[in-house]
């Protein structure tokens, strides 16, 4: 048996409305990613819920999807490893914080250090 879902997710995104006057309008997310210099950035190192295992995280990406797709699929090419990216953050496999600075630095990314 299939399992039931109330979520409004599950309705695509649509609410029903009883009002006679209600006009659906929907707005599109023209989002543009500001300049890298406009940018400011957080390199964190991460080993909760990893098994023990060292990942760097950037968090603080604003813009649109496509370029922090584009950037963490950079960022795991000079690195040489695996990672994610997701909701303006982007996981990188192992401990890469230093190179993955230098970097975000050379590229005109402002970033910040967190952490030991």
């Amino acid at each position: 048996m299939a399992k039931k879902s109330n979520s409004l997710e599950d309705l695509g995104g649509f609410v029903f409305s009883t009002n006679k006057d209600f006009e659906f309008s929907k707005e599109e997310e023209n989002q543009e990613t500001p300049a890298p210099h406009l940018q400011r950035l957080e390199a964190h190192l991460d080993k909760k819920n990893r098994a023990g295992k060292i990942a760097t995280v950037i968090k603080g990406f604003e813009g649109t999807e496509d370029d922090l797709k584009t950037l963490a699929k950079d960022l795991k090419t000079l690195c040489g490893v695996g990672g994610s990216a997701k909701d303006g953050e982007i996981i990188i496999q192992g401990n890469f914080r230093d190179k993955i600075m230098e970097y975000l630095q050379k590229k005109q990314y402002k970033v910040k250090r967190v952490g030991a």
